[in-house]
């Protein structure tokens, strides 16, 4: 059962970062920040918050920042996958099927495929 986020449509974003907001600004200028785009419907009472700060750590542990934004699958059924993948270094399909839009889940994994992003699906 999607989320009510997801249900009405809204983007669910988690900020994974470093401790401070200063820290993080020293690694956007230094490009030590990678921007994962998670295809799912964020539910705040399911395993997507561990996925979240899953990233985290493993950002943390080679030194660089995280910044982690989810993206409904509704959004990506709309004809403007390019427009909202595009931004990201890599892209997760997140667990918890059956999603909203097994369509829209479906146009972002092509994405990745087709524009050779590095990828995930659990």
């Amino acid at each position: 059962m999607p989320s009510r986020a997801a249900a009405a449509g809204e983007r669910h974003y988690v900020k994974v970062a470093p401790a401070n907001e200063a820290e993080m600004n020293q690694l956007e200028r230094t490009n030590s920040i990678v921007t994962v785009g998670i295809i799912g419907d964020f539910d705040p009472a399911s395993e997507h918050r561990a996925t979240s700060k899953a990233l985290h750590h493993a950002a943390h542990a080679v030194g660089i920042a995280a910044r982690v934004s989810w993206l409904p699958t509704s959004e990506l059924s709309t004809g403007r996958v390019h427009q909202l993948l595009s931004p990201f270094d890599a892209l997760w399909a997140a667990p918890g099927s059956p999603y909203a839009s097994m369509g829209g889940a479906l146009c972002g994994i092509r994405f990745a495929r087709e524009q050779g992003r590095p990828f995930v699906g659990t």
